[in-house]
């Protein structure tokens, strides 16, 4: 992915869904670490199916983020596996060529639940990530990050639509698992996503404009 050009280096928040709603939908208990890793994932990359929490998120913000369960909290099951894969990209075109994209492996319908952005939640600062979103800001203004540079699952293959089409077919959307906890995910547009058609969303103006800065310091 763009992520060797400085993924979420400066954690921002995605361009917001056209549509502010936030799904519940179920989600399994699963061990953080999974062994179960989608083909071409890299090995040197721990792949996760459930995030994983740093030391530096409090207490109170975790609690926040992802709420203790009580025994009236329902079972969680796991939604349907999408039909995405990680894949290289050789299109000479592209930005990404020579790294890797998400693409679909199936017709996707509108509006359809791809992928949550797994990683290591944290809220101290990470400047040499390049895989830092940002997930959450509290009130005090302490932010929440999800961190996928040694760590995380297919979300972090995923590329801005900039270079590659006129615009997203895919989109940042938050929204709470059924036991409650809070999570950035990835959601098909309003269209329906062809078989074999790359995933790809808006970073946001704010990540390009940190990427010029950092290149004009560079230079």
């Amino acid at each position: 992915m763009f992520a060797q050009l400085a993924f979420f280096a400066r954690r921002f928040r995605p361009d917001p869904s056209p549509h502010s709603f936030v799904f519940l939908l179920m989600a399994a208990k699963r061990p953080p670490q999974s062994s179960r890793r989608p083909p071409r994932w890299p090995a040197h990359l721990e792949y996760l199916e459930e995030p994983r929490y740093h030391s530096s998120v409090p207490k109170h913000i975790r609690e926040l983020v992802s709420p203790a369960p009580s025994r009236l909290t329902p079972a969680q099951t796991h939604p349907q596996k999408a039909p995405i894969a990680i894949q290289p990209i050789s299109d000479p075109s592209h930005p990404a060529r020579g790294q890797y994209g998400l693409f679909a492996t199936k017709k996707i319908p509108p509006r359809t639940l791809l992928v949550d952005y797994i990683g290591e939640v944290h809220c101290d600062d990470r400047p040499g990530s390049d895989y830092d979103l940002s997930l959450y800001r509290t009130p005090d203004h302490v932010s929440v990050g999800v961190d996928a540079h040694f760590c995380g699952n297919e979300a972090r293959f995923i590329n801005d639509y900039r270079g590659v089409k006129p615009k997203p077919n895919a989109l940042f959307q938050e929204r709470r698992t059924e036991r409650g906890e809070l999570r950035m995910s990835v959601w098909s547009g309003g269209e329906p996503i062809k078989k074999g058609e790359e995933l790809l969303v808006s970073y946001g103006k704010s990540w390009w404009r940190a990427r010029q800065s950092s290149n004009e310091t560079d230079t």
